[in-house]
Order: C-alpha cells, then structure tokens, then sequence
C-alpha cells in the first residue's frame, strides 16, 4: 500500500555569523605613560660615541621607551624588561648605526628589515629627520604597534610596510620597494648569509647594507661569503661599537631575480651555507 508523502521538516535558517572583531593587542594608552629618563651610564657612552642630541629627541626616546615596555605587557617584543638595560641594549644600540647612515645623502630612504618593536628603525628616525625610514615587519600585531607609534612620536619621516621581505623586495611597480632605498639596516634578524638575502634586493646598486651583529660577526662573514657573492655585495667593513659590532657591506650590482626566494627559504636553507 503507498504511503503518502510526507516531507521532512524544515530546519531554520542559520545565517552564518561574522566573527566578532579582533582586539587590538594593544592600545596607546592614555594618558601617555610617563617617559623614561635616560640613566648617566646611557649618557656616557652617546657621549663617547660621539652622539650630539637635538632638542626633544632624548624626550621622545623616552617616550619611546615607556611606550615599547607599556605594549611588552600585552604581547612579546623584548626580553628586556629593566628600562636601565634597555636604554643601552636598546637605544645605545640602535644609535650605533648613526656614523654609518651620517655619510647618505639628506633625505635618503632607509628600510628596517624585520623591525619588530621598531628597533633600530624609530632610534634612528627620531635622531636622523633628514631621512626617511621605513620599518618592515612581518607580524600583524607587531606593525599595528608601530603605527600607533607614530602620531605620539611625531615620526612624520616614517611609514610601516606590513609584509614579508621576501615578497616586498620582490614589488617592481612604480611605489614598489626594490632597489629604491639607499641604505637597509637589521638587527637580531639571523645569520648574515640570510639578513644578507632579505636586505639585498632593497637597496639600490651603490646603497649599503647596515647590520648590527655580535661576537660572532667575523664567523658569519666567512660562511655567508658566498652568499655575499651571488647576491652582488661585498664586505665593506666592520666596526666594533660599545654594543657589539657593525658589519656593513655594499651593493656593487643589481640582485639576481631569483633573490631573495620564497618567503622562508632564506631562513630554512642560508644561501651557500654548507650543512654540518
């Protein structure tokens, strides 16, 4: 005997719900927080090096600092907690780079490889405002940080690129990022033979490539010796500083194409670095 058709009920209608919007993982706060005076031993040392501060840059270092320690408590950017050492680990460091980039030309353009909180980059933006720097950084958060950083610090010659070297120094449009800066610096980035790769293809053929390494500076030059070679750069020299060392190197000619490759391959495999 047939039996009557009888329809399965319907089940309402789930409209698919946007997920709720992303906390910032930090905010400027406000009020600002209190600047962090620069401690005598800093003072000392800028002094032996030479450094001349122009009105207001000390206090905007300060702020700087204050704001870098306030935004560490929400998400990781530095180990140092103790504004002392960070004055020096931090700030003497990044200013170690200013006899180097001195010698480019007034409004030379500058990118921080791999900036994080924005180290050396906004040191060196504050104290140098004839060039232009521009702070790269890979992690969302951390590039969310450093544009909030601008409007308190007044860094008017500073923009934040928020993407991967490997595929910015690839940009050939006419704004793009290959071969258009006179001068790349790093810090704490990774062996030379890969910060040489993701640095080289930035900066225009003449420009300089400013790393700021440690004791194992010279080791590094030798097994990334290779890689200087095919990427079209020479060592120009390394300068002891109060805070490690400074290996420069300059670009003699036009990067290959093919460098630097795939986002991770740099770092996954160094270029001509023989496995152990």
């Amino acid at each position: 005997m047939a039996r009557p058709h009888r329809p399965h009920p319907t089940r309402p209608s789930r409209e698919a719900t946007p997920p709720p919007p992303r906390e910032p993982a930090w905010t400027v706060p406000s009020p600002l927080p209190a600047p962090l005076t620069p401690p005598e031993s800093f003072l000392a040392k800028a002094k032996e090096l030479g450094l001349e501060f122009d009105e207001g840059d000390l206090s905007r270092l300060s702020l700087y600092l204050a704001l870098l320690l306030d935004a560490n408590n929400a998400f990781n950017l530095t180990a140092i907690r103790d504004p002392a050492e960070a004055w020096t680990r931090h700030i003497l460091d990044s200013l170690t780079l200013i006899p180097v980039l001195a010698e480019l030309p007034e409004n030379s353009r500058v990118i921080d490889v791999g900036s994080g909180g924005g180290l050396p980059g906004i040191p060196l933006a504050i104290t140098m405002p004839s060039h232009r720097f521009t702070l790269l950084e890979a992690t969302g958060k951390k590039a969310a940080f450093l544009n909030d950083l601008r409007a308190p610090l007044s860094l008017s010659n500073t923009e934040v690129l928020n993407q991967r070297a490997e595929s910015a120094a690839h940009l050939h449009k006419a704004d793009g990022h290959r071969e258009k800066y006179a001068a790349a610096v790093a810090r704490a980035v990774g062996p030379l033979a890969v910060i040489a790769e993701l640095t080289c293809g930035f900066v225009e053929v003449g420009g300089i490539v400013a790393l700021i390494k440690g004791e194992k500076a010279d080791q590094e030059i030798e097994e990334g010796a290779k890689a200087l070679s095919l990427l079209g750069l020479s060592h120009a020299g390394t300068i002891p500083t109060p805070t490690g060392r400074i290996v420069v190197l300059n670009k003699e000619k036009t990067t290959p194409r093919t460098y630097p490759r795939a986002d991770g391959e740099p770092k996954r495999v160094p270029l001509g670095v023989k496995r152990s």
